[in-house]
């Protein structure tokens, strides 16, 4: 019952190609664009005025936030103080609550 088989030559292509992998795209970027860049790209193309050609966002552009309003400094978080925090915030809240329901 057990007699040996010579695998077909396609079979053992498929399982090499199977073992195979792809190389990764490599990719030359010259330059990457600032906010600023794409915020100029933003108000001189037409095509990003309309969405699908019917709705105008002329007005969107206009009232977009500029860059220097919306960065923030990085705050690194520790675990434990903020839970403290958050935790100590909860329960003041439910002490609130709790006696204004009983007043």
């Amino acid at each position: 019952a057990d007699i040996p088989v010579i695998p077909d030559l396609e079979e053992v292509q498929e399982e090499e190609l199977a073992m195979q992998v792809a190389a990764p795209p490599s990719v030359q970027v010259n330059r990457v664009l600032t906010y600023h860049d794409l915020d100029k790209d933003l108000m001189k193309y037409a095509a990003f005025q309309t969405l699908d050609g019917e709705v105008d966002l002329k007005l969107l552009t206009k009232v977009l936030a500029p860059e220097h309003d919306l960065r923030e400094d990085d705050v690194s978080w520790n675990w434990d103080h903020l839970f403290t925090e958050v935790s100590s915030e909860l329960v003041t809240e439910w002490d609130l609550g709790h006696s204004e329901r009983e007043e």
